[in-house]
């Protein structure tokens, strides 16, 4: 698939999402920019505002199977990976595969659960394959998290290590909706007649593929290449900071960096495809100094203090 095809794909996605989500097109880009990138998304906002919603009809409109965990303090990692069941009939124990094997999962809630069962997502988001019992079982392509958190009632929650929260691509958040959007969203209620809605396939399984695939073939210059490696060092050299952007934080600032630009239908990398991506691709992987918490400082502050530090480099393209 070419860039322009893939650019097609994307396009008639936000499209039939937009049918059902009101004013969060920009949110939308991010998002499937993080699932054509081949990567996972962590999504952190308040109750109510379309997480899960946007998870879903994400599924629907890319025809992938797709599967929701709840994630409850009681929740066992069995209880997504699955486990080996004894099989009566046949005298012998066998497999029982759990929700992780699937297309796109939505994990709810993640951080209600307990380190070790969101541990069990750690292998699947990373190697693509869930081990039980000493035996792999690999996991079809594609496979996407949409991860999703709460920032406000922290009682009885566990908050993902850092280790984990690098296995997310990126991080977004959605926002509260405009007073004009707020209201379309009520007339669109009313106009269906009903508290479910769903948007139809427009693109297959192979076709996400394809679209994934064809990111390589988005060129990028070596003083883009440059820049993003001296935003992550500059995160590093924060003293703000205890813990800097890894260089599995510049990978991805690449990858989502290209997504941009495929999503604007160019076959080359900007600056400004960088500056765009940096705050989910490298937020979230910053860790403050604790006398700095209760400040507010943020970790998405000192992504744009950076991005302000660091000199954007002329590429011959842009040229």
């Amino acid at each position: 698939m070419k860039i322009v095809e893939a650019e097609e794909c994307c396009r008639a996605i936000l499209a039939a999402l937009s049918q059902a989500i009101v004013g969060k097109d920009e949110v939308l880009r991010q998002l499937l920019a993080g699932l054509v990138a081949n990567g996972h998304v962590l999504i952190e906002d308040y109750p109510g505002l379309a997480k899960t919603l946007i998870a879903r009809l994400l599924g629907q409109a890319m025809d992938l199977p797709f599967k929701r965990i709840q994630f409850t303090p009681d929740l066992l990692p069995s209880d997504i990976t699955g486990s080996y069941v004894y099989d009566q009939r046949n005298a012998r124990f066998e497999f029982r595969r759990g929700p992780v094997f699937t297309g796109l999962l939505l994990a709810d809630e993640i951080n209600r659960a307990t380190p070790k069962t969101q541990s069990a997502l750690l292998e699947a988001m990373q190697e693509s394959q869930v081990t039980v019992e000493g035996e792999s079982f690999p996991l079809e392509p594609p496979f996407l998290v949409i991860a999703t958190q709460n920032p406000i009632e922290l009682e009885g929650t566990y908050a993902l290590p850092e280790a984990q929260l690098d296995r997310f691509l990126m991080k977004i958040s959605v926002g509260y909706p405009s007073r004009e959007d707020e209201q379309e969203i009520l007339r669109r209620r009313r106009q269906r007649r009903s508290d479910e809605t769903q948007v139809t396939p427009v693109v297959s399984r192979t076709e996400l593929l394809a679209m994934q695939a064809a990111l390589e073939d988005v060129h990028v210059d070596a003083s883009v290449e440059g820049y993003v490696v001296d935003l992550v060092r500059a995160t590093r050299a924060d003293e703000r900071l205890i813990l800097g952007a890894s260089p599995r934080g510049a990978l991805a600032l690449l990858k989502l960096a290209r997504a941009a630009a495929m999503l604007r239908r160019s076959d080359f990398v900007t600056p400004d495809d960088v500056k765009a991506m940096a705050v989910p691709a490298l937020a979230h992987r910053l860790a403050l100094r604790p006398e700095l918490w209760v400040s507010r400082i943020t970790a998405e502050r000192i992504v744009a203090d950076a991005l302000n530090r660091v000199p954007t480099p002329a590429t011959e393209a842009s040229a």
